[in-house]
């Protein structure tokens, strides 16, 4: 064969052999890669995935309303159904909710991890069937006992140690932590780890929570008339943290008032200094990202952080930042 002829020859399986890559990426004559990467696309052609998220909070509650929000817009983004309910604190009805989800065959589960013995049950039933499960919020140290993919949230021990940090440098000395509600483990993370960098003496409080906030500012008001040495009020909710700040008014505590999560009221009482700081956990993403996570796994079985927790948070909010968080909290985005 003459050298003209190799030529040639070599060029034209160069030419085939670049015509198949391009056929390949373009996907313009293999059909099934075309209609795959469609399928894989935004908007989610092809994938008409329902998830389920079920929150132990209450309905109407500002911080869980922007984790709906988050989950809402990752679903629009890639084209999936996320139906959301909320238990108002009940561990019975929100394990309830999850078999009701569970019993319609949901293609994920997006659950908030705050009583896990009361959920361990009807997630393992969600694993027998073959549903994802990621939870969120709640539960970053026993995600993986429940079986869940993944967790996203923050852990809420050094969330509360960075609460007691701040604390600390405003120079008080006898703080109330209120617990909204009962059997939380989050929520005694956090005052637990606000009490390992708080110089000064923490005080837990049980209160009767959102489901009953005049209850919640007699409980606290009394608490502050009784005891004139409280110099510091730390709430680990929004709407807590309002009730607070009624209390102080009523009982003429002169206690600074300091909080966990966000919202647009909290967000203005901490530009105007009537709220001293509040620790966020960035709560959009904790909506947002589990839809994500749900997505990919059931498209092409990746799981983001490798099964590790995915943290959104602590933020510090201060007065020197509050009024740009103040923006995003109002387009409900941030949290």
């Amino acid at each position: 064969m003459s050298s003209d002829m190799r030529g040639s020859r070599w060029r034209g399986l160069v030419g085939l052999g670049l015509c198949a890559v391009l056929v390949l990426a373009a996907g313009c004559s293999g059909g099934k890669l075309a209609q795959q990467k469609q399928q894989n696309s935004g908007g989610g052609g092809g994938h008409k995935y329902t998830f389920a998220l079920i929150s132990h909070g209450s309905p109407g509650d500002s911080f869980w309303a922007t984790v709906d929000n988050g989950a809402k817009a990752a679903a629009k983004q890639y084209g999936v159904t996320v139906n959301y309910q909320a238990s108002g604190g009940d561990p019975n009805k929100q394990a309830q909710l999850v078999n009701n989800a569970v019993a319609k065959h949901v293609d994920g589960l997006i659950v908030s991890l705050a009583n896990p013995g009361a959920l361990k049950g009807p997630l393992q039933q969600a694993e027998n069937k073959g549903i994802p499960v990621t939870t969120i919020n709640s539960g970053s140290d026993v995600y993986q006992s429940v079986g869940a993919l993944t967790h996203v949230g923050q852990d809420e021990t050094k969330a509360g140690e960075a609460a007691g940090r701040q604390l600390s440098s405003m120079g008080l000395k006898k703080v109330v932590c209120v617990i909204h509600e009962q059997n939380n483990v989050g929520l005694q993370d956090r005052c637990n780890g606000t009490k390992k960098t708080f110089s000064g003496q923490l005080v837990d409080m049980q209160v009767t929570g959102t489901s009953d906030v005049n209850s919640t500012v007699s409980q606290l008001k009394s608490k502050l008339s009784a005891d004139s040495s409280i110099d510091g009020v730390l709430t680990l909710n929004p709407d807590i943290a309002q009730a607070a700040e009624q209390s102080i008014a009523g009982s003429n505590s002169k206690a600074k008032l300091a909080t966990f999560d966000l919202s647009t009221d909290v967000l203005k009482g901490v530009d105007d200094g009537k709220v001293a700081f509040a620790i966020s956990q960035q709560p959009y993403l904790q909506g947002y990202l589990p839809v994500v996570s749900l997505y990919l796994y059931k498209t092409t079985q990746n799981i983001p952080g490798g099964g590790a927790p995915v943290y959104s948070g602590p933020t510090v909010v201060t007065k020197a930042n509050a009024k740009a968080v103040l923006q995003s909290v109002q387009n409900g985005t941030y949290g």
